[in-house]
Order: structure tokens, then C-alpha cells, then sequence
């Protein structure tokens, strides 16, 4: 199943305009469920998430093949009207050429817009070999003719390895390249959000909602363009999950509800 030509392309227009002002979140399903919810709640778009798309098959991040994860992303798209943002990793390849290569699969699931990470393990690409990887799949992308939108995503502060500053100078060339959007999960401070806004406007920004004393309302006063959970709601919901299954095999009933 595959969602049809005029459905994908009202998407990907609709994505596009979704980046020009305002702020708009993300919910990151993992499944058609998920993607129902997220519908009925008013979400205007969503994305994937490796990771918990990576649980549901009882694997951890990163553990999921090219394959795997272009039909996943087809089943995302044939299931919603709404623009599906891939979380496509680091491209499943090193070199531009079949990074780009790998970006035109991609958009062929329909997908309105692609992130490609510069993680190379548990460590990151150098910036130069990064920023290359960026700009072969804007290039694929400027070829496929299709409006997806780009984003250049670092990893560092998530990997817990880099300062702000690096990471700030990566996102700046990876705009430079040619993402139409910058995204830094592990940001914590609105202070050093500003600063990251500021630095490569006008591209917008992604922000990971990934402290709870970081709000919608504050990244927006910020000027950050757009919010994502990332794997929480799927963490949230294998919590509930484990706190059910342990309840039941230790205590034999339920977990009882508060009030």
C-alpha cells in the first residue's frame, strides 16, 4: 500500500509552509495506531522514530536495516494525509554518493521532509565528511524534483561528546549545504537555543523536547520553527507496559490507579 500522488504532494506543500513562520510540533508514532492518536489529537504533522520503531521489533536503535525501515516509512505515509518526517539516521550509508542514493529510496515512501544524522557510531563524522553527506542528499533531493524538505541533524550533545559551540559551528555548514532545517537533540538550554537560532537563521530550528522543563510556549518565544519528542511517547508507553506486566506477575492484579 502507497499512498497516492496527490496526497503525498498537498503533504509535502503543507510541510514546507509549516517551516515559514510559527512554531508546530511533532508527535513521533511508531505505528498506525499511534498515528490515529496523533490525528484525533490535532497533531499537523508527524515523524518516525528509529528508536522506537527499533523497540517495536524488540531491537534497540540503530539496529534496523535500510530496508526495514524505507517500508516502515511507506506504511506511515500510506496510513495519515498528514506530512511524515523520516528519521532516516544517518542515511544508512558513509559515502555521499550512497547516502544519496539511500535519500532518493526515501523519497520515494512519500515522505515530506528527511533527517540525516552525523553520527558514525558512537562517535561523529568529521565536519568536512559531514557536510559533504549533507550536500549529496540535498543534491539527490534537487534531483528527484520532489518538495521534501532536508534536515541536517548533529548528534553530539546527545552522544554526550561535543560542546555547543561545535555543535552550533556544524549546524551553521550543514546550512550552509543545503538543509533547509538544523536540529541538535541533547539542547537543553534556552539560552544556548537562542544563540543556536540565531546562528543560522533564517534556516529554522528543531528542538528535542527531551527535558520536561523545556515548554512549547518558551522554544516558541525562542524562535524555534518546530518541536519533536523523538522516542518519548514510545518510552512512555513501554513504561506503562513493564509497570502493567511487573503488577500483574509480582502482585497478581493490575497496578491500581491513583485516585
Amino acid at each position: 500500500m502507497k499512498a497516492d500522488v496527490e496526497t503525498i504532494r498537498a503533504a509535502r506543500e503543507t510541510f514546507r509552509r509549516l517551516h515559514e513562520s510559527g512554531c508546530f510540533v511533532l508527535a513521533n508514532p511508531w505505528d498506525i495506531g499511534g498515528v490515529r492518536r496523533a490525528e484525533q489529537l490535532g497533531y499537523q504533522a508527524i515523524a518516525s522514530t528509529s528508536a522506537g520503531f527499533a523497540w517495536s521489533l524488540g531491537r534497540e536503535d540503530n539496529e534496523v536495516s535500510r530496508d526495514e525501515a524505507l517500508a516502515h516509512l511507506a506504511m506511515l505515509c500510506a496510513s495519515t494525509t498528514l506530512p511524515v518526517n523520516a528519521d532516516f539516521e544517518d542515511g544508512f550509508a558513509a559515502e555521499p554518493a550512497a547516502v544519496a542514493a539511500n535519500v532518493r529510496l526515501a523519497i520515494d515512501t512519500g515522505v515530506a521532509g528527511l533527517s540525516i544524522e552525523d553520527r558514525r557510531g558512537v562517535d561523529l563524522y568529521p565536519i568536512a565528511a559531514a557536510t559533504e553527506r549533507i550536500r549529496a542528499a540535498r543534491e539527490a533531493i534537487d534531483r528527484s524534483g520532489e518538495n521534501v524538505l532536508l534536515v541536517g541533524r548533529s548528534e553530539g550533545l546527545l552522544l554526550g561528546n561535543t560542546t555547543i559551540d561545535t555543535t552550533v559551528e556544524r549546524l551553521i555548514a550543514y546550512a550552509a549545504a543545503g538543509a533547509h532545517c538544523v536540529y541538535a537533540p541533547g539542547i537543553r538550554s534556552l539560552a544556548d537555543i537562542r544563540a543556536l537560532v540565531a546562528a543560522v537563521a533564517p534556516t529554522p530550528v528543531n528542538v528535542l523536547l527531551i527535558d520536561p522543563a523545556l515548554s512549547v510556549p518558551e522554544l516558541a518565544a525562542a524562535g524555534v520553527r518546530r518541536v519533536s519528542v523523538g522516542g518519548a511517547f514510545a518510552r512512555a508507553a513501554w513504561a506503562a507496559y513493564e509497570r502493567a506486566a511487573r503488577s500483574v506477575i509480582e502482585r497478581g492484579h493490575l497496578p491500581r490507579e491513583p485516585g
